[in-house]
C-alpha cells in the first residue's frame, strides 16, 4: 500500500485523526500539546499519527492536505486544521459540535 493510500485509510476508518508531533501522552511540541489537551477537555475519541515515527506520512501529508504544518486534525476525513483553528474552534464552542456529529465524543 503506497504512503496516500495509507493516509487514506486511516482517515476513511477513524472519525477523528490527529497527525501531531509525539503522542498525547508526550506530545513533542507545543502546538501538538494545546491541541491534545483540547481534544480532552471536549471528552473526543480520537486516533493519533506520530509523525516522527512515520516520515512517509509526514512528507506525503503535506501534499495530501496542502497544509505545510503539524499538527493536522482530521474530522470524518476532512482536515479541520491546525492548532490555532481548533484552538479558535474551541473557543467559539464549534469543536464541541464537530466532533459529536461526527460521534466522536464520550458523554
Amino acid at each position: 500500500m503506497d504512503v496516500i493510500a495509507r493516509i487514506k485509510d486511516q482517515l476513511e476508518s477513524h472519525p477523528v485523526v490527529l497527525y501531531m508531533k509525539g503522542s498525547p501522552d508526550f506530545p513533542q511540541c507545543g502546538f501538538s500539546a494545546q491541541t491534545v489537551q483540547v481534544l480532552k477537555a471536549c471528552n473526543a475519541n480520537f486516533m493519533y499519527i506520530n509523525i516522527f515515527d512515520e516520515q512517509e506520512v509526514r512528507e506525503a501529508l503535506k501534499t495530501y492536505s496542502n497544509w505545510p504544518t503539524y499538527p493536522q486534525l482530521y474530522i470524518k476525513g476532512e482536515l479541520v486544521g491546525g492548532c490555532d483553528i481548533i484552538m479558535d474552534l474551541h473557543g467559539k464552542g464549534e469543536l464541541a459540535e464537530m466532533l459529536a456529529a461526527a460521534a466522536a465524543t464520550e458523554n
